[in-house]
């Protein structure tokens, strides 16, 4: 049973310290890529499949974010998480968003996921893709990976390795494993009213999933790209500058 959720959470209070210049003067999510900012890149590919909700969670430079979403036209409609008192990091970040969530299955979305559809498919495949395959039944979390390959900017060893149901387990030390997590996840909400509210990564949660059965990855094989740094952020722009003309 595939359930379409309708609310997002857009996680966008980090500091983006590794931008630079690219940042100095406004938030990350606020850095263009191609002439459209990483939050509107975002927020229009959920528009695109029917999100009504997005929860976004502001911190580093909220006035100016906040404004920013006050002035965007167009769906979805956007609520503030305020984190301004305290950086709550993924994992809190969800637990303090969570009365403005409501129950149902929500995405989860890095406000910097940055993917390109593949060719022939529309805006928004990706995610609708993972509302298809979102099984609350037998799902806690469904995570969007990439292949290392089509993951640009990335130099790692990997993140998970996943078997032919879909079902996921992490690297071991010495490891590499054939996917990465690609920023946009769909999570059952009642599992993070187990956590405290304070900081902590989405990967603790990831690891408890995996100890019950219940954390699945959906591939994308698009490109995805890693914008981090300046470097990262010119390499994406010439990409996406490119597959946009046509």
């Amino acid at each position: 049973m595939s359930v379409h959720p309708t609310t997002a959470f857009v996680l966008a209070a980090g500091k983006g310290t590794r931008m630079q210049s690219h940042a100095s003067d406004r938030p990350k999510p606020l850095v263009e890529i191609a002439g459209r900012t990483l939050m509107d890149r975002v927020l229009d590919n959920l528009n695109a499949i029917g999100v009504k909700c997005a929860v976004v969670n502001v911190h580093h430079m909220a006035d100016m974010l906040e404004q920013h979403l006050t002035r965007r036209q167009g769906g979805p409609s956007v609520a503030i998480s305020d984190e301004r008192a305290a950086l709550l990091e993924t994992g809190g970040g969800v637990v303090k968003a969570l009365p403005l969530l409501g129950p149902d299955p929500i995405f989860v979305i890095n406000s910097d996921a940055l993917w390109q559809e593949r060719p022939q498919e529309t805006q928004g495949s990706l995610l609708r893709d993972m509302q298809t395959a979102f099984d609350p039944e037998k799902m806690d979390i469904l995570l969007s990976l990439v292949p290392v390959e089509a993951a640009h900017g990335y130099h790692g060893r990997g993140d998970f390795h996943r078997s032919n149901d879909g079902q996921l387990s992490r690297i071991q030390p010495g490891e590499t494993a054939p996917y990465i997590f690609a920023g946009v996840q769909i999570i059952r909400p009642q599992i993070m009213t187990a956590y405290p509210m304070q900081p902590f990564s989405m990967n603790i949660a990831f690891d408890d999933t995996i100890k019950t059965g219940r954390l699945f990855g959906h591939v994308h094989n698009g490109p995805w790209y890693h914008v981090g740094s300046p470097a990262e952020v010119k390499t994406a722009e010439a990409a996406f500058e490119t597959h946009e003309k046509h």
